[in-house]
């Protein structure tokens, strides 16, 4: 091994120092990551408020002592819907005006009330919903009696405040005012309503 040696390798390590040191160079900054804001989930129109309305249809009551008979049936809705996001929950009462005769003439069903709850399910600016609960029907001749209804329905908001829809509900009066007569009716309505 020569003198030279030790000087060779004493000069790459002097002109090396500068690399192993760092860059001369100032460091390049990388802009930060920002996440992107959510996009705001689209729930619909908000149902959240009163509504009062109308409402017209058919129905359909049977009798197991004289097989069924139908006829017009119509009358009066209001209510109240709480607005959930993609759900719906609310409570109404119903009035519907009758003239149905029903036992082979015995009575003749003249109203039907009803207090009701329901739920449903936003579809843009639609509402399907299930409906269920209290119903009263009043006849002539044979007094009134409490039974109960369940059913189902989809309601459309034509604007901001109007809104249209149809109902089918399935109702039934069991011993109807302690006589041996069980009724049932299925009535089908379609309603308007303004919503405040």
């Amino acid at each position: 091994m020569t003198r030279k040696t030790p000087l060779i390798a004493a000069a790459i390590a002097i002109a090396g120092a500068p690399a192993l040191a760092g860059s001369t160079e100032p460091p390049v900054t990388e802009p930060p990551v920002t996440q992107a804001a959510p996009l705001p989930v689209t729930t619909g129109p908000d149902w959240t408020g009163f509504y009062a309305g109308a409402q017209l249809g058919y129905a359909d009551i049977d009798t197991n002592v004289s097989g069924s008979n139908g006829d017009v049936i119509g009358g009066l809705v209001a209510g109240y819907d709480f607005d959930l996001g993609n759900w719906v929950v609310g409570g109404g009462l119903d009035y519907d005006f009758a003239d149905i005769s029903v036992a082979n003439g015995a009575a003749d069903v003249e109203s039907v009330f009803r207090a009701k709850l329901r739920g449903g399910y936003k579809l843009g600016d639609g509402l399907l919903y299930g409906t269920g609960g209290y119903a009263m029907a009043d006849t002539d001749t044979l007094g009134s009696d409490d039974g109960y209804f369940i059913g189902a329905g989809y309601e459309h908001l034509v604007t901001e405040n109007l809104s249209v829809g149809g109902e089918v509900l399935y109702h039934e009066f069991d011993n109807y005012n302690s006589t041996p007569v069980d009724v049932d009716a299925t009535t089908v309505q379609i309603r308007g309503t303004f919503r405040f």
